[in-house]
């Protein structure tokens, strides 16, 4: 089955990106800056990437708050119409299925957000309908961010983190949340088809820069937020990657609840850790960490951290080891010496 493209498609092509495949679609790994230009321009001003890939299920209905409440691991009570919530999907053995962000529109309407190759996993485990093909979402992040975005329409730039509004936008309905994957604030635009390529002009000519893939994932790996297929898989788990807090502890059900207690009691098996090598060598997803010689586990994801100007990783390691402990990567039949480092490896701009 050929990949799919994304809506605005030509319309990066005629930007001068480089596209991909990813998650079954095409979509733009870098433009003509290159990765490490766009993924500074995140972090010392604004970006926007083309996220259409991932997915949208709206869930909509009198009944939609108790549905997704006693499915997905995150306490919808927490929050309220008009904010977004991190949560996971789990499987009857309390692995990860998917990682979402969930959108309260209104009192009975939900825009439930998974990964890209998800969809139709969490469309069958939830009582919704994909939306995805038409729309498309737009992200635009850095520290700048709401300054150049509220030039074009100042509603994007009331838009407070976590929150979820909804505005009619040349004729069409548009629904932003403050979220996004960078580690840096901004927002993540949702617009009909109809209006995705002029809103993308308005926003590069707001000096907002093009920004692909490449960029995003050594953002997010910066900040150690997780990926779905690397930190987040069916052999993983919530606990694991130290993401105790999206497990609705009070809730009297979610799907694995069961085997998550069961975990908790006997003990976390694994520990999402992060490391900084020496120098600059990029680290790999699959890479052994060894501690005095012996494997402690594998990156699961790995590279350049254009911020630090070291390579990078997180993994999911079978000791707790404290942070500063010197270990080795294994690498291409070289031992990368590197340092345990608190998460994340960079933080916010202020």
């Amino acid at each position: 089955m050929p990949n799919r493209r994304p809506y605005l498609y030509d319309a990066h092509v005629a930007l001068g990106a480089k596209i991909v495949p990813f998650g079954g679609w095409e979509m733009p790994l870098q433009y003509a800056t290159g990765t490490v230009a766009e993924h500074l321009a995140c972090r010392n001003d604004a970006v926007v990437f083309d996220v259409s890939h991932l997915g949208t299920v709206r869930c909509d209905g009198p009944d939609m708050f108790e549905r997704l409440q006693s499915t997905l691991t995150n306490d919808l009570t927490k929050i309220a119409p008009g904010r977004a919530q991190y949560t996971h999907l789990l499987n009857d053995e309390g692995f990860v299925v998917d990682d979402i962000i969930v959108w309260w529109v209104s009192d009975t309407e939900f825009d439930v957000m998974p990964n890209a190759s998800n969809t139709s996993g969490v469309t069958a485990a939830l009582p919704g309908y994909d939306v995805t093909d038409t729309r498309c979402v737009l992200a635009v992040q850095g520290p700048n961010a709401r300054t150049k975005v509220a030039t074009i329409d100042e509603r994007f730039a009331s838009v407070s983190r976590f929150g979820v509004v909804r505005f009619d936008y040349h004729g069409v309905e548009i629904r932003v949340a403050g979220t996004g994957y960078t580690g840096e604030d901004g927002l993540e635009i949702a617009v009909a088809n109809e209006q995705a390529e002029a809103l993308l002009a308005s926003l590069v000519a707001a000096g907002i820069t093009p920004a692909g893939l490449g960029a995003r994932d050594t953002l997010r790996l910066e900040a150690a937020l997780p990926l779905y297929g690397h930190e987040l898989t069916e052999t993983s788990t919530t606990l694991e990657a130290r993401l105790g807090w999206v497990l609705g502890w009070k809730k009297p059900t979610f799907r694995g609840r069961d085997a998550v207690l069961a975990e908790q009691e006997r003990g976390v098996a694994r520990f999402l850790t992060g490391v900084v090598a020496e120098g600059r060598q990029p680290l790999r997803d699959g890479a052994e960490v060894l501690l005095d010689g012996v494997s402690i586990g594998t990156l699961c994801s790995g590279n350049y951290s254009p911020v630090l100007e070291h390579g990078i990783g997180l993994g999911l390691l079978h000791h707790d080891v404290s942070v500063g402990t010197a270990v080795t990567v294994a690498l291409r039949g070289r031992e990368i010496p590197a340092v345990v480092r608190a998460l994340p490896f960079v933080r916010k701009a202020q």
